[in-house]
Protein backbone atom coordinates (compact mmCIF):
# COMPACT_ATOMS: atom_id res chain seq x y z
CA UNK A 1 0.00 0.00 0.00
CA UNK A 2 0.98 3.49 -0.73
CA UNK A 3 2.10 5.58 1.77
CA UNK A 4 -1.19 7.68 2.53
CA UNK A 5 -3.34 4.62 2.22
CA UNK A 6 -6.65 4.36 0.52
CA UNK A 7 -6.25 8.67 -0.04
CA UNK A 8 -7.00 10.09 -3.54
CA UNK A 9 -3.52 10.36 -5.10
CA UNK A 10 -4.02 14.37 -5.20
CA UNK A 11 -3.69 14.43 -1.42
CA UNK A 12 -1.06 11.56 -1.08
CA UNK A 13 1.36 13.79 -3.52
CA UNK A 14 0.29 17.38 -2.31
CA UNK A 15 2.69 16.27 0.62
CA UNK A 16 5.40 15.91 -1.80
CA UNK A 17 5.59 19.51 -2.27
CA UNK A 18 7.15 22.35 -0.17
CA UNK A 19 4.55 22.87 2.73
CA UNK A 20 3.05 26.02 2.36
CA UNK A 21 0.03 27.60 3.91
CA UNK A 22 -3.26 26.71 2.45
CA UNK A 23 -5.15 28.81 -0.25
CA UNK A 24 -7.48 30.66 1.24
CA UNK A 25 -11.41 29.81 0.50
CA UNK A 26 -11.73 33.23 -0.97
CA UNK A 27 -11.22 33.02 -5.06
CA UNK A 28 -8.07 34.34 -6.05
CA UNK A 29 -7.62 37.69 -6.96
CA UNK A 30 -6.72 38.77 -10.44
CA UNK A 31 -6.09 42.47 -9.53
CA UNK A 32 -2.35 44.14 -9.86
CA UNK A 33 -3.25 46.02 -7.18
CA UNK A 34 -0.06 45.11 -4.15
CA UNK A 35 -0.46 45.43 -0.94
CA UNK A 36 1.40 48.34 0.58
CA UNK A 37 5.02 47.81 2.27
CA UNK A 38 3.53 47.69 5.74
CA UNK A 39 0.65 45.01 4.81
CA UNK A 40 3.98 42.88 2.86
CA UNK A 41 5.69 43.28 6.85
CA UNK A 42 2.71 42.62 8.97
CA UNK A 43 1.68 39.81 7.04
CA UNK A 44 4.86 38.31 7.14
CA UNK A 45 5.37 39.18 10.31
CA UNK A 46 2.01 37.26 11.36
CA UNK A 47 3.36 34.28 10.41
CA UNK A 48 6.87 34.41 11.25
CA UNK A 49 6.29 31.91 14.07
CA UNK A 50 5.04 29.55 11.87
CA UNK A 51 7.25 29.96 8.44
CA UNK A 52 10.20 29.49 11.17
CA UNK A 53 8.97 26.62 12.33
CA UNK A 54 8.91 24.86 9.24
CA UNK A 55 12.44 25.73 8.63
CA UNK A 56 14.39 26.19 11.67
CA UNK A 57 18.10 25.83 11.70
CA UNK A 58 19.10 22.99 8.54
CA UNK A 59 15.61 24.36 6.70
CA UNK A 60 13.07 21.76 5.15
CA UNK A 61 14.44 18.26 3.56
CA UNK A 62 13.70 20.41 0.53
CA UNK A 63 16.84 22.75 1.31
CA UNK A 64 18.82 20.06 2.27
CA UNK A 65 18.45 17.61 -0.89
CA UNK A 66 17.79 19.99 -3.74
CA UNK A 67 17.96 23.33 -3.03
CA UNK A 68 20.92 24.15 -1.31
CA UNK A 69 23.32 21.77 -3.35
CA UNK A 70 21.67 23.46 -6.75
CA UNK A 71 22.36 26.62 -5.45
CA UNK A 72 25.62 26.27 -4.61
CA UNK A 73 26.05 24.54 -7.85
CA UNK A 74 25.11 27.25 -10.11
CA UNK A 75 26.17 30.27 -7.91
CA UNK A 76 29.75 28.19 -8.17
CA UNK A 77 31.30 30.68 -5.39
CA UNK A 78 34.93 31.24 -4.60
CA UNK A 79 36.28 31.57 -1.44
CA UNK A 80 35.78 35.10 -0.10
CA UNK A 81 32.78 36.17 -2.58
CA UNK A 82 30.78 38.86 -1.36
CA UNK A 83 26.98 37.19 -1.46
CA UNK A 84 23.86 38.45 -1.47
CA UNK A 85 20.85 36.56 -0.31
CA UNK A 86 17.56 38.09 -0.93
CA UNK A 87 14.51 37.47 1.27
CA UNK A 88 16.69 35.52 2.93
CA UNK A 89 13.92 34.59 6.15
CA UNK A 90 15.48 32.99 9.03
CA UNK A 91 19.06 32.51 6.82
CA UNK A 92 19.01 28.72 6.33
CA UNK A 93 20.28 29.44 2.72
CA UNK A 94 22.72 31.95 4.01
CA UNK A 95 24.49 29.86 6.43
CA UNK A 96 25.03 27.43 3.74
CA UNK A 97 26.89 30.15 1.90
CA UNK A 98 28.64 31.06 4.87
CA UNK A 99 30.02 27.13 4.96
CA UNK A 100 31.26 27.34 1.39
CA UNK A 101 33.47 30.25 1.92
CA UNK A 102 31.18 33.49 0.94
CA UNK A 103 31.10 37.00 3.02
CA UNK A 104 27.06 36.74 3.44
CA UNK A 105 24.69 39.64 3.48
CA UNK A 106 20.95 38.87 3.65
CA UNK A 107 18.18 40.50 3.91
CA UNK A 108 14.69 40.37 4.52
CA UNK A 109 11.21 42.36 5.25
CA UNK A 110 10.13 40.47 8.55
CA UNK A 111 12.34 41.67 11.63
CA UNK A 112 11.41 38.60 13.61
CA UNK A 113 12.93 36.27 10.68
CA UNK A 114 16.18 39.16 10.47
CA UNK A 115 16.11 37.96 14.61
CA UNK A 116 16.20 34.60 14.04
CA UNK A 117 18.81 34.42 11.46
CA UNK A 118 21.16 36.37 13.72
CA UNK A 119 20.74 34.30 16.30
CA UNK A 120 21.25 31.42 14.28
CA UNK A 121 24.06 32.31 12.51
CA UNK A 122 26.87 34.06 15.21
CA UNK A 123 29.25 35.92 13.14
CA UNK A 124 28.95 33.61 10.28
CA UNK A 125 26.51 36.11 8.08
CA UNK A 126 24.97 39.66 8.45
CA UNK A 127 21.29 40.52 8.19
CA UNK A 128 19.78 43.64 7.38
CA UNK A 129 15.63 44.27 7.59
CA UNK A 130 14.98 45.70 4.43
CA UNK A 131 12.69 45.79 1.57
CA UNK A 132 14.14 43.40 -1.65
CA UNK A 133 12.36 45.83 -3.91
CA UNK A 134 14.41 48.74 -2.60
CA UNK A 135 17.60 48.48 -0.25
CA UNK A 136 19.14 52.41 -0.59
CA UNK A 137 18.19 52.60 3.12
CA UNK A 138 20.58 50.00 3.97
CA UNK A 139 22.53 49.07 1.03
CA UNK A 140 23.48 52.32 -0.56
CA UNK A 141 26.57 51.57 -2.25
CA UNK A 142 26.00 49.86 -6.13
CA UNK A 143 28.27 47.18 -7.29
CA UNK A 144 29.57 45.32 -4.12
CA UNK A 145 28.47 41.96 -4.67
CA UNK A 146 29.81 39.10 -6.93
CA UNK A 147 26.76 36.64 -6.37
CA UNK A 148 23.48 36.78 -5.31
CA UNK A 149 20.45 34.25 -4.58
CA UNK A 150 16.99 34.59 -3.97
CA UNK A 151 15.43 31.18 -2.86
CA UNK A 152 11.91 30.75 -2.69
CA UNK A 153 11.01 34.54 -2.11
CA UNK A 154 9.94 35.78 -5.63
CA UNK A 155 6.75 33.99 -5.37
CA UNK A 156 5.54 36.09 -2.66
CA UNK A 157 6.95 39.57 -3.68
CA UNK A 158 4.93 41.49 -6.11
CA UNK A 159 5.90 43.81 -7.98
CA UNK A 160 8.69 41.65 -8.41
CA UNK A 161 10.57 43.69 -11.21
CA UNK A 162 11.91 46.15 -8.45
CA UNK A 163 13.84 42.69 -6.88
CA UNK A 164 15.47 42.34 -9.94
CA UNK A 165 16.40 45.78 -10.61
CA UNK A 166 18.00 45.79 -6.64
CA UNK A 167 19.81 42.70 -7.74
CA UNK A 168 21.50 44.44 -10.31
CA UNK A 169 22.46 47.39 -8.77
CA UNK A 170 24.06 45.80 -6.15
CA UNK A 171 25.60 43.07 -8.21
CA UNK A 172 29.53 43.91 -9.73
CA UNK A 173 29.16 43.53 -13.91
CA UNK A 174 29.58 39.96 -14.55
CA UNK A 175 28.04 38.88 -11.41
CA UNK A 176 25.54 36.14 -11.19
CA UNK A 177 21.93 35.48 -9.37
CA UNK A 178 20.23 32.83 -9.24
CA UNK A 179 16.48 32.80 -8.61
CA UNK A 180 14.64 29.61 -7.33
CA UNK A 181 10.25 29.23 -7.17
CA UNK A 182 7.96 26.50 -7.23
CA UNK A 183 7.50 25.62 -10.98
CA UNK A 184 4.75 28.13 -11.81
CA UNK A 185 3.84 25.87 -14.62
CA UNK A 186 3.10 23.10 -12.58
CA UNK A 187 2.35 24.30 -9.27
CA UNK A 188 -0.57 27.06 -8.89
CA UNK A 189 -2.58 27.62 -5.60
CA UNK A 190 -6.18 26.67 -6.79
CA UNK A 191 -4.77 26.27 -10.35
CA UNK A 192 -3.11 22.58 -10.59
CA UNK A 193 -3.39 19.75 -8.96
CA UNK A 194 -2.77 15.90 -9.03
CA UNK A 195 -4.88 12.76 -10.95
CA UNK A 196 -4.88 9.72 -11.52
CA UNK A 197 -5.67 8.12 -15.03
CA UNK A 198 -7.57 4.95 -14.00
CA UNK A 199 -7.40 3.74 -17.96
CA UNK A 200 -3.45 4.30 -18.01
CA UNK A 201 -2.75 3.39 -14.58
CA UNK A 202 -0.68 6.67 -14.03
CA UNK A 203 -0.71 10.12 -12.51
CA UNK A 204 -1.17 13.54 -14.42
CA UNK A 205 -1.19 16.58 -13.43
CA UNK A 206 -3.74 19.13 -14.49
CA UNK A 207 -3.58 23.05 -14.56
CA UNK A 208 -6.42 25.55 -15.23
CA UNK A 209 -4.62 28.78 -15.58
CA UNK A 210 -1.06 29.34 -16.70
CA UNK A 211 -0.70 32.75 -18.53
CA UNK A 212 -3.02 35.10 -16.32
CA UNK A 213 -1.06 36.78 -13.60
CA UNK A 214 -2.61 36.14 -10.10
CA UNK A 215 -2.58 37.02 -6.43
CA UNK A 216 -3.76 34.27 -4.63
CA UNK A 217 -4.40 34.36 -0.82
CA UNK A 218 -2.88 31.98 1.78
CA UNK A 219 -4.04 31.40 5.27
CA UNK A 220 -2.25 29.93 7.92
CA UNK A 221 -5.21 28.99 9.86
CA UNK A 222 -8.31 28.81 6.89
CA UNK A 223 -10.76 27.18 9.67
CA UNK A 224 -10.67 29.78 12.69
CA UNK A 225 -13.37 32.70 13.08
CA UNK A 226 -12.48 35.02 10.14
CA UNK A 227 -11.02 38.11 12.69
CA UNK A 228 -8.62 35.59 13.79
CA UNK A 229 -6.99 34.40 10.28
CA UNK A 230 -3.97 35.24 9.06
CA UNK A 231 -3.26 36.11 5.48
CA UNK A 232 -0.42 36.17 3.22
CA UNK A 233 -0.24 36.32 -0.77
CA UNK A 234 1.44 34.25 -3.73
CA UNK A 235 2.01 35.86 -6.45
CA UNK A 236 1.38 33.86 -9.98
CA UNK A 237 3.12 34.59 -12.72
CA UNK A 238 4.11 33.09 -15.89
CA UNK A 239 7.82 32.32 -16.95
CA UNK A 240 8.00 34.83 -19.52
CA UNK A 241 7.51 36.91 -16.75
CA UNK A 242 10.32 35.93 -14.71
CA UNK A 243 13.05 35.92 -17.81
CA UNK A 244 11.38 39.36 -19.58
CA UNK A 245 11.72 40.90 -15.35
CA UNK A 246 15.65 39.77 -15.15
CA UNK A 247 16.94 41.02 -18.97
CA UNK A 248 14.88 44.45 -18.30
CA UNK A 249 17.33 44.86 -15.35
CA UNK A 250 20.24 43.88 -17.40
CA UNK A 251 20.68 40.29 -16.13
CA UNK A 252 20.90 37.51 -18.85
CA UNK A 253 19.51 34.39 -18.20
CA UNK A 254 22.63 31.96 -19.36
CA UNK A 255 20.93 28.70 -17.53
CA UNK A 256 17.30 27.52 -16.84
CA UNK A 257 16.96 24.34 -14.75
CA UNK A 258 13.86 22.42 -13.44
CA UNK A 259 14.20 20.79 -10.05
CA UNK A 260 11.97 17.67 -9.34
CA UNK A 261 11.37 16.15 -5.65
CA UNK A 262 13.81 14.25 -4.14
CA UNK A 263 11.09 12.21 -2.00
CA UNK A 264 10.21 8.88 -3.03
CA UNK A 265 6.66 6.91 -2.08
CA UNK A 266 6.68 3.82 0.22
CA UNK A 267 5.66 0.46 -1.69
CA UNK A 268 2.33 0.29 -2.90
CA UNK A 269 -0.03 0.03 -5.91
CA UNK A 270 0.65 3.02 -7.22
CA UNK A 271 4.07 3.57 -6.02
CA UNK A 272 5.70 3.76 -9.34
CA UNK A 273 3.08 5.87 -10.75
CA UNK A 274 3.91 8.47 -8.19
CA UNK A 275 7.78 8.90 -8.64
CA UNK A 276 7.13 8.59 -12.26
CA UNK A 277 4.89 11.81 -11.90
CA UNK A 278 8.05 13.18 -9.43
CA UNK A 279 10.37 12.88 -12.21
CA UNK A 280 8.34 14.36 -14.68
CA UNK A 281 6.61 17.32 -12.95
CA UNK A 282 9.36 19.78 -11.59
CA UNK A 283 8.57 21.24 -8.42
CA UNK A 284 10.89 23.71 -9.25
CA UNK A 285 11.78 26.41 -11.57
CA UNK A 286 16.06 27.74 -11.56
CA UNK A 287 16.94 30.70 -13.58
CA UNK A 288 20.42 32.43 -13.42
CA UNK A 289 21.57 35.54 -14.66
CA UNK A 290 24.47 37.29 -15.21
CA UNK A 291 24.78 41.05 -15.18
CA UNK A 292 25.97 42.25 -18.54
CA UNK A 293 26.27 46.11 -17.87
Amino acid sequence: MSSEGSKPPERRMRRDEPRRMRPSSVSQDSQRGSPSKEEQQGSWEHVARWYDSLAAHRGTDFHQAVIIPGVLRLLEIKRGERVLDMACGQGVVSRALAKAGAEVTGVDLSPSLVRAARERSGKAARYLVGDARDLRQVLPEAGVFDTAVCALAVENIDPVEPVFAECSRLLRTGGRLVVVTVHPAFRIPRQSNWGWDESQQQMFRAVNLYLSLMRIPIELHPFRPTERRQVTWTYHRPIQAYIGGLARAGLWVNALEEWPSHRESQPGPRAKAENRARQEFPLFLVLRAVKVG
